[in-house]
């Protein structure tokens, strides 16, 4: 098992979370990606929360969105986390962006997640929130995730999403201490790792 999650990292390395990539790149990651599936010891992720929840950082993924709001020109994209509170059935999504000192920013998604089965998650978009780091006071993810959960007022801009109960869903292929494997609509893939 070390084997394989060793030679995807080193497949995934230098893509810049999939921005860098040919086609070739992205077959030899995927084939290197189902490998490391077929190994998942944990085929039941909700039933170990414990293991599931926290926060993970992506680090490759085929997703377009994501991928779109990494290439922006103007404010490019710093780290980007998910952050899954497992008893809430809460997920965020945040992403540092990048830039000038004073205008760099935060770009946050919250959802609910409705479990569909032991492994897959219907995910239900909920509020966006894009803010100026120094105007929101963030000093760290962890303290804005804290905010985000009480519902403290930001000085931020937020979006309530009325989110259709079919808009998205992610099903994680494979979970362990340091590394998560997730596909979701769209044959979108995630690779993550504990943050």
């Amino acid at each position: 098992m070390m084997i394989a999650k060793a030679e995807l990292l080193a497949a995934i390395a230098g893509t810049n979370r999939g921005v860098i990539t040919t086609g070739a790149i992205r077959a030899q990651i995927a084939a290197k990606v189902s490998a490391v599936e077929a190994l998942n010891p944990t085929p039941q992720p909700f039933l170990s929360p414990n293991l599931l929840g926290g926060t993970w950082r992506l680090i490759y993924t085929t997703s377009p969105d994501l991928l779109g709001l990494a290439r922006l020109p103007v404010i490019p994209a710093g780290s980007i986390y998910q952050c899954i509170l497992a008893p809430e059935l809460k997920l965020y999504n945040v992403l540092e962006l990048q830039g000038i000192p004073w205008l760099e920013g935060v770009l946050c998604v919250a959802a609910r997640l409705i479990p569909v089965s032991d492994s897959r998650v219907q995910v239900n978009f909920e509020r966006s929130i894009l803010g100026l780091k120094a105007l929101m006071n963030y000093p760290s993810l962890d303290s804005l995730i804290t905010r985000l959960k009480t519902e403290a007022e930001l000085l931020a801009l937020t979006i309530p999403l009325n989110s259709s109960p079919s808009a998205g869903w992610l099903e994680t292929t494979y979970l362990d201490q340091d590394l998560r494997i997730g596909r979701g609509n769209n044959d979108s893939l995630f690779v993550l790792t504990r943050a």
